[in-house]
C-alpha cells in the first residue's frame, strides 16, 4: 500500500515559510514529519469521514519514500496504535494527512505568536517533553483540558491587556531610571521572572513594587496572586496595609480566612475519562505530601469517586465530603484521615464558589500560617497551583498585538526554593513555565539562593528570561551566578566586581534594557 499525500493549499505556504525562517537548511519533508509528530503528541483525534477534519489537497505533494524515508513502518504503527486500526486500513493515508495539516497549523500559530522562539528551541523542548513522558509516573502533570461544551459552561476567558507594561525596577548610581518592558515581545520571549537574594536585602520590597506597578500600568486589568508560603507574621500585617490598599488586594490569612476556590473544581465532572484523570491527579497531590501507602491511596480514590457520584447538577463535592467517605470506608486512624481532617476542619478552601473563575479578576495575597503542619501547607499550595494552572490552560491564548504580548495574570511564588524542592514539584513547575506563558501569565519566583534554580534535571532560571540578583550568601561561585543570570564568561569580571561591592537594596540583572551584571539601586 503506497501512501502519497498532499497537504492543504494553505499549509504549502506554511511549510515554505517554516523552512525559510525557522528551520533553515531543512528539507520540507522533515518539516512535515515534525508536524505529524507534534500533532500526535498533542492528543489530536480525527475522523476521515468528517469533511471539516479533512482539508483540501492542493498543497505540497509527498511521495511515500520521500515522506517517510526509512521509517515508514514507525509512522504507520503510530497511526494504528492511535486509532486502533490494522496496518492495511485504507484510511491510514487520510489520518497521516490530517495530522500533518494539523501539526503545520499548530506550528505556524506557535511561531507567529512567539517571534523570538527558534526552531532549535522547539525541537529541544519537545524532544525533552517526549523523554520525560517515557520517564513519568502513572499520573501526569499535564493540564486537564475540558471539551468545548464544558469549557463554555465553566471557563470565562479572562480579558487580556495588550498595551506596554513598563516597570521601573531601579536607578543607576547617577539616578537615571531603569525600566523593564515586561510584555514587549521584541525584547523578551517570555514574562517569567526569577528573583534571588538573602532575607533583608530588599527582595520582597522589590516584588511588591513589581506587583503594584503591574496593576497600575495595566489599569487593574492584569491581576495577581502573591503566594507567601512562610506566612505573614502579625507584626508585619500593619506594614503591608499600604500595599493591600494600593493594589486592592484581598488578604487571605489561611486558615483564618479560606481561599476562594474549591480545588476539586479543576476535575471535569462531565467527561468520564477526564474525571478519572482528574481524580487520579487529586489523589497524587495528596499522596505526594502525606506519604500514604497504596491501600490508603485506593481508599482516597474510592472516597473521591463516591463524593463525585453523590453530587448532582454539575456541582462539586468538598474535601469534607471526601473525608466523610474515607471514615465510612475505613474508620481507623491513619495518615490519610489526619491530613483530610486537617484540610476540611481548617476550612482552607471555600466549598461553593463561582465556577466562572471570578477570583481571577481580583488580586490576592495568600499567607499560609507557619503554624500549619508541613503536609497541610504543601498540599494546600499544590492544590491551588494545580487549580490555577488548569484554569488558564483551558483559556484561549493571549495573542501578541503589535509588539506586546497580551497579559492576564501574574503568579508570584515566594520561598520557591522550599516549595519546589522535590522532583515531582519541579516537574510541575517546569510544565507551568513552559506552557502558561502563551495564556498571558507571568510567573515570578522568589528564592533566598540561586542553587535552587539550577537543579540537575532542569535549570529553572533558563525558563525565566529575566533574572534579578540581590546579595546572596555564596557570592564566590561565579559559575552558579552566571547560570542564574543566563550569561556567559565574558561577564565574569563585571559580575565578580558587582557582587563584591553589592549592598542592601542593590542588585544586578540580565535585563536587556540595561547593562548585564552592572550594579544598580533597586
Amino acid at each position: 500500500m503506497l501512501i502519497n499525500i498532499r497537504t492543504s493549499e494553505a499549509n504549502k505556504a506554511v511549510v515554505q515559510e517554516l523552512t525559510r525562517k525557522v528551520f533553515p537548511g531543512a528539507s520540507e519533508n522533515y518539516i512535515s514529519r515534525v508536524a505529524f509528530a507534534y500533532s500526535v503528541s498533542k492528543g489530536a483525534s480525527f475522523d476521515p469521514s468528517n469533511k471539516e477534519h479533512l482539508l483540501d489537497s492542493r498543497g505540497k505533494e509527498y511521495k511515500d519514500d520521500i515522506l517517510f524515508g526509512n521509517y515508514r513502518d514507525y509512522y504507520i504503527a503510530i497511526i494504528c496504535q492511535r486509532y486502533q486500526i490494522y496496518k492495511t486500513d485504507p484510511s491510514i493515508a487520510k489520518y497521516i494527512k490530517m495530522h500533518i495539516d494539523h501539526g503545520l497549523t499548530l506550528m505556524n500559530k506557535l511561531f507567529e505568536e512567539n517571534k523570538n522562539y527558534s526552531g532549535l528551541d522547539f525541537l529541544l523542548e519537545n524532544i525533552e517533553k517526549g523523554i520525560e513522558v517515557l520517564e513519568e509516573n502513572d499520573v501526569s502533570n499535564e493540564a486537564i483540558l475540558f471539551d468545548e461544551q464544558t469549557r463554555r459552561n465553566r471557563i470565562t476567558n479572562k480579558k487580556y491587556f495588550t498595551d506596554l507594561i513598563k516597570i521601573k525596577v531601579g536607578k543607576t548610581f547617577d539616578d537615571e531610571q531603569i525600566f523593564f518592558n515586561l510584555n514587549d515581545s521584541t525584547i523578551h520571549n517570555n514574562a517569567h521572572v526569577a528573583v534571588a537574594g538573602n532575607s533583608g536585602t530588599g527582595k520582597t520590597h522589590f516584588a511588591k513594587s513589581l506587583m503594584q506597578q503591574v496593576v497600575d500600568e495595566s489599569k487593574g486589568e492584569v491581576n495577581f496572586i502573591f503566594l507567601d508560603f512562610k506566612g505573614l507574621k502579625k507584626e508585619d500585617e500593619k506594614a503591608m496595609q499600604t500595599f493591600f490598599a494600593k493594589t486592592k488586594a484581598v488578604y487571605v490569612d489561611a486558615p483564618q480566612k479560606p481561599f476562594p476556590i474549591n480545588p476539586l473544581a479543576f476535575i471535569d465532572n462531565v467527561n468520564e475519562k477526564n474525571k478519572i484523570m482528574g481524580i487520579n491527579k487529586f489523589v497524587d497531590i495528596i499522596t505526594s505530601y502525606s506519604n500514604i501507602g497504596k491501600v490508603q491511596q485506593q481508599t482516597l480514590k474510592d472516597a473521591t469517586r463516591m463524593a463525585f457520584a453523590a453530587t448532582k447538577n454539575g456541582a462539586y463535592p468538598s474535601i469534607k465530603d471526601i473525608f466523610n467517605n474515607v471514615i465510612a470506608v475505613d474508620p481507623r486512624p491513619s495518615t490519610l484521615r489526619e491530613i483530610l481532617q486537617n484540610l476540611s476542619e481548617l476550612d482552607l478552601f471555600e466549598t461553593k464558589v463561582d465556577l466562572k473563575n471570578s477570583f481571577l479578576n481580583q488580586n490576592y495575597y495568600l499567607s499560609l500560617s507557619g503554624d500549619l503542619s508541613n503536609n497541610v501547607r504543601f498540599t494546600s499550595v499544590f492544590l491551588i497551583i494545580n487549580y490555577i494552572y488548569n484554569t488558564f490552560m483551558n483559556m484561549d491564548n493571549a495573542p501578541i498585538e503589535g509588539k506586546y504580548q497580551g497579559m492576564r495574570y501574574v503568579f508570584l511564588i515566594d520561598e520557591a526554593h522550599v516549595i519546589f524542592k522535590e522532583k515531582k514539584s519541579q516537574d510541575l513547575l517546569e510544565k507551568i513555565l513552559r506552557e502558561i506563558r502563551s495564556k498571558g501569565v507571568s510567573v515570578v519566583l522568589l528564592s533566598q539562593g540561586i542553587e535552587e534554580f539550577n537543579q540537575p534535571s532542569f535549570d529553572f532560571s533558563s525558563m525565566c528570561e529575566t533574572a534579578f540578583l540581590f546579595d546572596i550568601k555564596d557570592k564566590t561561585n561565579l559559575r552558579n551566578m552566571e547560570r542564574f543570570l543566563g550569561v556567559g564568561e565574558k561577564y565574569s569580571n563585571k559580575l565578580k566586581t558587582s557582587m563584591e561591592n553589592i549592598q542592601k537594596y542593590q542588585l544586578v540583572s540580565n535585563l536587556k534594557e540595561y547593562k548585564v551584571a552592572e550594579l544598580f539601586k533597586a
